[in-house]
């Protein structure tokens, strides 16, 4: 199954219309999350995104902010003793 495929499925299961998911901006902020915080916040930050769109943030904007923490969390690693 390819991941198109996956999302269509998922989303007419959930009652979802494919056309206004933006998973380029989920993907990208997973790898970020992945790479620059830890691999098991990926997920979590995924959701914590869902939820905040489902409560009427714009998704690009919310997921802009959350790798902007994410880059600063190993800013701030790095930077500690």
């Amino acid at each position: 199954m390819t991941l198109d495929e996956w999302i269509a499925v998922a989303c007419r299961e959930l009652g979802l219309d494919p056309a206004e998911l933006r998973a380029q901006v989920v993907l990208d902020l997973a790898r970020d999350v992945a790479h620059q915080v830890l691999r098991p916040a990926a997920p979590v930050t995924a959701y914590l995104l869902g939820v905040a769109v489902g409560r009427g943030a714009d998704p690009a904007e919310a997921a802009a902010r959350l790798t902007a923490l994410a880059v600063g969390a190993e800013d701030s690693a790095a930077e500690a003793p």
